[in-house]
């Protein structure tokens, strides 16, 4: 049988894995991509010899094909083993994250810690009741004065609305469910008594030029094969008859064209793809996507003398007085995103397309990011040499109450009238995936296209386990993986 033409929306992780495994079995492939470069939230950036990493992107992963894919695109010797670490700045000083008893407990002073144990307790004698908004979750689990000091300024910022007003699906997601009892174990214990203790990754890999150096390959490696990889081309219209996809309206350079597809692999937001289908979805499907939200980000990239590093990958801001939520040290991730001499950090601003932030002009970010470096301590006033912008729309997608009921509306629609289109990646099933969940997902997809096979991608999710964690006897770059759809049972 000859192969299906399939058409791949978007040149991110998810949609470039699903390219690569196609042209990697002679089947054609066209790929749009609306920006001006690959990798989506994971590409590297450039300015002036300079590199960005958009969010930071450390690389481990327990799946075997994620792990196989990425020693097939790039060699060993473009990657680095890097050390993993990350902190909480919180009134002026540094605390491990996830929190350790010891530190937290020598930060806080013997008073407060002591009425933090105290909350704790209470929270498991007399549990917040409502459970389903982040606050209460967290409480429940950490009591409401842990909640305060290390979880509500961080969430808050990230999120622009009150933690009462976030799904607790985010919490279960992406917070380490940590015990307190646990923790103090953890610190007072000997060490040779710590077997049993779950710990976090101590390294990971990382390519040398920034993760964008994988997708940027992965392309050259897709167009080698005969795909197409083409930028600065959005897709506008998915065209659906006969109860199939049947061709998509592409726009570009030169104009509007129409590409037929036997196959459509869609990375662009869940909500955008109901929006493009022609002709239009149900109003009941579209008003489910108009009501999906994303959270957006700028970096503020600021060039400072080496004496201003610090070890940590970044440090969560967990002060009110500032707006920026999280400050990554470029030179911890690779030494060669920085220059000799100087070292560059990367404040992390999160907002809303249109607000303010988001529309003012980059000397004033720079001016913005220098005045709170220094608000933190983090540098000398006039230590900053030179400053960069950089925004990214649509990098979180928003967990409100209504996200789940909302998402599964869309996708019992796209099952039942286009089953050839398939939603990948972060955007495209609107969940915060990782890469190596994003590029399950595309795997998964690839092998239900040109295998018949009926895998189900929304299946592919996080363990509930925290996603950065190792157990005995395991070390180096371990994490959780995604938990796989299992094969059907024979009736």
């Amino acid at each position: 049988m000859t192969a299906p033409h399939t058409v791949i929306i978007g040149a991110g992780p998810a949609g470039l894995t699903a390219a690569y495994e196609l042209t990697k079995r002679n089947a054609t492939v066209d790929v749009f991509e609306a920006d001006d470069v690959v990798g989506g939230i994971s590409r590297t950036v450039e300015r002036d010899g300079w590199r960005f990493d958009i969010g930071g992107h450390r690389f481990f992963t327990k799946v075997p094909q994620v792990e196989a894919l990425w020693h097939e695109i790039l060699p060993a010797e473009d990657f680095l083993l890097r050390p993993r670490m990350s902190r909480i700045y919180y009134r002026g000083k540094l605390y491990d994250y996830p929190l350790k008893a010891g530190n937290a407990l020598r930060n806080l002073g013997i008073v407060e810690a002591l009425r933090c144990v105290g909350s704790y307790l209470w929270a498991k004698v007399v549990p917040p009741r409502d459970q389903s908004h982040l606050a209460g979750w967290v409480t429940a689990r950490f009591g409401r004065r842990l909640f305060a000091h290390f979880f509500k300024t961080y969430n808050e910022k990230l999120w622009g609305v009150p933690a009462t007003e976030l799904s607790a699906d985010w919490a279960a997601q992406r917070i380490k469910n940590l015990s307190l009892s646990n923790a103090v174990l953890n610190a007072l214990l000997p060490k040779r008594n710590q077997k049993d203790i779950t710990s976090l990754i101590e390294e990971f890999n990382y390519p040398k030029h920034g993760p964008g150096m994988m997708w940027e390959r992965c392309a050259e490696l897709v167009e080698k094969r005969g795909g197409r990889v083409t930028l600065n081309t959005g897709v506008t219209a998915v065209h659906r008859a006969g109860g199939r996809a049947v061709a998509v309206t592409v726009d570009g350079p030169d104009g509007p064209r129409r590409v037929d597809a036997d196959h459509v692999v869609s990375s662009m937001p869940i909500s955008h793809l109901v929006l493009a289908m022609d002709p239009p979805a149900p109003p009941a499907v579209r008003a489910a996507a108009q009501e999906l939200f994303y959270r957006d980000f700028l970096t503020v990239a600021l060039v400072v003398p080496a004496e201003f590093s610090f070890p940590d990958n970044w440090i969560y801001i967990h002060a009110p007085e500032v707006q920026v939520g999280r400050i990554q040290n470029f030179g911890s991730w690779s030494p060669y995103l920085v220059k000799d001499g100087r070292t560059c950090l990367g404040l992390e601003y999160f907002l809303s397309i249109g607000d303010e932030l988001w529309n003012s002009p980059d000397a004033d970010l720079v001016a913005l990011g220098t005045a709170e470096l220094e608000r933190l301590g983090l540098v000398r006033p006039g230590s900053v040499e030179a400053g960069y912008v950089v925004r990214m729309p649509r990098a979180y997608p928003f967990y409100d109450f209504a996200y789940k009921e909302n998402v599964a509306t869309i996708r019992d629609w796209l099952a039942a009238e286009v089953p050839n289109v398939h939603p990948v990646g972060r955007n495209g099933m609107h969940r915060y995936n990782n890469a190596d969940h994003s590029m399950m997902t595309a795997l998964l997809s690839v092998s239900n296209i040109l295998d018949g096979t009926d895998h189900d991608v929304w299946t592919v999710n996080v363990e509930e386990e925290y996603h950065e964690e190792k157990g005995p006897g395991e070390h180096g770059t371990g994490r959780a993986a995604p938990v796989l759809p299992r094969d059907p049972v024979p009736s």
